[in-house]
């Protein structure tokens, strides 16, 4: 059997990864802010299948970090046991958008349920709303199963014997 290298874009295709994509997880937004400190932040998003996107209200201080560097790291992850992780890397790409972001609501139909996603929607959505679509197609891909992959690529012997 081969194993993908940590890092490989077809890692997007492991069962445990397209079980996250798939979850109500939160995705776990890192960036750099204005002011150079790290960031992270959970956040609703959709997987479009070949961008994880989240969305977020014009005026939010992310918008600008994010234009600024744009070079993102996001995770989502169960806790187990045993832990499944996903981790993401790639350039966040953000677009201004008049009215909801359309995975925005796919996002909320997914987490909360086609009533309660509908009454949501319809609260925030009127004249004058801005969003902006933050997308991330993914350059580097990593998945943590425990069963199969561990941090830094050891295998279960060597997991166990981690600190020793």
């Amino acid at each position: 059997m081969d194993v993908l290298a940590q890092g490989d874009l077809r890692l997007l295709d492991d069962e445990v990864a397209r079980r996250l994509l798939a979850s109500t997880e939160l995705a776990r937004l890192a960036y750099v802010a204005a002011d150079g400190t790290p960031r992270v932040f959970p956040m609703l998003f959709h997987w479009t299948g070949e961008e994880v996107v989240m969305s977020t209200f014009a005026g939010a201080r992310k918008i600008a970090a994010l234009r600024a560097r744009p070079d993102v790291a996001v995770t989502i992850d169960s806790a187990g046991p045993p832990p499944e992780v996903l981790l993401l890397r790639g350039r966040m790409e953000v677009t201004d958008v008049e009215g909801v972001v359309p995975e925005y609501a796919s996002a909320q139909r997914r987490y909360a349920g086609e009533e309660q996603a509908a009454a949501g929607i319809a609260e925030i959505d009127g004249p004058g709303l801005r969003m902006a679509r933050l997308a991330l197609r993914p350059s580097w891909v990593g998945v943590l199963d425990f069963h199969t992959r561990y941090p830094g690529g050891t295998t279960a012997g060597e997991f166990q014997k981690r600190g020793r």
